[in-house]
């Protein structure tokens, strides 16, 4: 069972998150910050993952502790779920449309971390929610997931609309970069040998 249990407490946040990879979608988040929360669910949801997130955070400061703690657990699970990713397709790409955005998103497990946006998010806050934390939350997943992920918006107006896609969009290339590809379970899917 492909699964993981981060727990992380530091004098900003004490986050405790879980992880399946080979779930149903079914998401339990409660980190202090509703657009986040949203971010999230949806995010188990299009990637077919369970995912239970609680976070008590400084938000009296802003989000960003939080936002990019709650990053780093997740692609902390990601790594400790996967192992040596023995199996694993490696790669996935989507491109998304949500109304008047198109999001088009590419994740190699690499073992090597990357993240290359290329967003125009238009407003500074959707609701409470800085805009410019999308990219911290993608930053620190990347750094502890080690993986490489491109992040383009094609299209897209709706501040709102064009976040929502980033995450429905990459949910749908990371469930297709670590769902096994049966021709090859037992293999890493490296000439190296090894991810990571």
């Amino acid at each position: 069972m492909r699964t993981a249990t981060i727990a992380r407490k530091t004098a900003e946040t004490d986050i405790t998150l879980t992880l399946a990879l080979d779930g149903k979608g079914t998401a339990t988040v409660n980190t202090g910050c509703g657009f986040l929360d949203h971010m999230l669910t949806l995010f188990a949801r299009h990637g077919g993952f369970d995912l239970s997130v609680t976070c008590k955070g400084d938000t009296q400061v802003d989000d960003h502790h939080t936002v990019e703690d709650i990053g780093i657990c997740l692609g902390q699970a990601f790594t400790e779920a996967l192992g040596e990713k023995r199996g694993i397709t490696r790669y996935g790409s989507t491109i998304l449309p949500m109304d008047e955005t198109l999001i088009l998103s590419a994740v190699d497990l690499s073992g090597r971390a990357g993240l290359y946006p290329d967003l125009h998010i238009p407003a500074a806050k959707v609701g409470t929610f800085d805009t410019e934390l999308c990219e911290e939350f993608w930053y620190a997943f990347v750094r502890h997931a080690a993986c490489t992920l491109h992040l383009r918006q094609l299209a897209g107006s709706n501040s709102h609309h064009i976040i929502e896609g980033v995450f429905k969009s990459a949910a749908r290339s990371l469930k297709a970069a670590v769902a096994i590809d049966p021709a090859h379970a037992d293999e890493v899917p490296s000439t190296k040998g090894v991810l990571g």
